[in-house]
């Protein structure tokens, strides 16, 4: 069945206000129109949906069975429509992140962020820092270094220094920065972090045969579980270091680098980039 959705509407205003007067007003339509409708409807039903009692408008069984059906039904239709109305259309943002970054620090803040923006549909994609900002068609990039990358511009979040940690049954062997010198250390495949570090102990490098690991989180994991000792960025691991599956051996730290938020120069900011970079950076600074 086919019924006018100017019809529907006219009823649904009338049973409300039980008033074709009340309804015209609402409508912007003079009574006899609003009259008109409902009467049109009614026809087309086969049924009364009103009684006109001595004050008013009563509805009918029929019409008291209709109502709630309609006032859900248009509720609905507004509010979806609210949406298309407000000042941002939802728009897609494609971020890459090194994995450590994302898991340590972006992905325990990605609700406030949701909650404060929520136009934005946050896509991510982690990797290892290696990425192509204009190849996988990113609009940001989170990594790690000196900030200096080709046709890039890269806002500095913050620091990332690197302290030695291990699990707690390794930790309770080890006393001094020497001690270190005879035990297994991990690496990542950025070959001068522990080198740097020993300079700043100032002792010399050991011969290095640890196993090699192209992420941070699988060379924290592979610490946790007894394999050696590893040079990792504390403040990406808070939750490993307060659980107690590693533990950090001196407060000796060294800097090889920062995180950056990274795009292309070409590329011109969106709202949805202009909303991500302002909310990344209030964030980093508060912590």
């Amino acid at each position: 069945m086919h019924l006018p959705l100017n019809a529907l509407r006219a009823f649904e205003v009338s049973a409300r206000h039980l008033s074709f007067t009340r309804a015209g007003l609402e409508l912007h339509l003079t009574q006899a129109a609003v009259s008109q409708h409902v009467k049109n409807l009614e026809d087309r039903l086969g049924k009364k949906l009103f009684r006109r009692v001595p004050r008013g408008l009563a509805l009918t069984d029929e019409g008291t069975a209709l109502l709630p059906v309609l006032v859900e039904s248009f509720e609905r239709i507004s509010s979806t429509l609210d949406q298309f109305n407000t000042a941002h259309k939802k728009e897609v943002l494609s971020v890459g992140v090194v994995g450590t970054f994302a898991v340590g620090w972006l992905l325990p803040r990605l609700r406030d962020f949701q909650t404060r923006h929520p136009f934005v549909d946050l896509r991510l994609f982690s990797n290892n820092n290696r990425v192509d900002l204009a190849g996988d068609g990113l609009d940001y990039a989170i990594r790690f270094g000196d900030g200096n990358w080709h046709g890039t511009e890269a806002l500095r979040l913050f620091s990332a220094p690197l302290v030695p940690v291990c699990a707690p049954s390794i930790a309770s062997r080890i006393h001094v920065p020497r001690d270190l010198m005879h035990t297994t250390l991990l690496r990542s495949y950025r070959v001068d972090e522990w080198s740097t570090w020993f300079q700043a102990v100032e002792l010399k490098v050991p011969l290095l045969t640890g196993h090699v690991f192209d992420s941070s989180l699988a060379l924290a994991d592979a610490a946790a579980q007894g394999a050696g000792v590893a040079l990792l960025p504390v403040r990406l691991f808070g939750r490993d270091l307060l659980g107690g599956r590693l533990v950090t051996l001196f407060d000796i730290e060294v800097e090889t680098g920062s995180y950056w938020l990274t795009k292309l120069k070409a590329r011109r900011e969106t709202d949805g980039m202009k909303a991500f970079r302002g909310w990344v950076e209030q964030a980093c600074r508060e912590g």
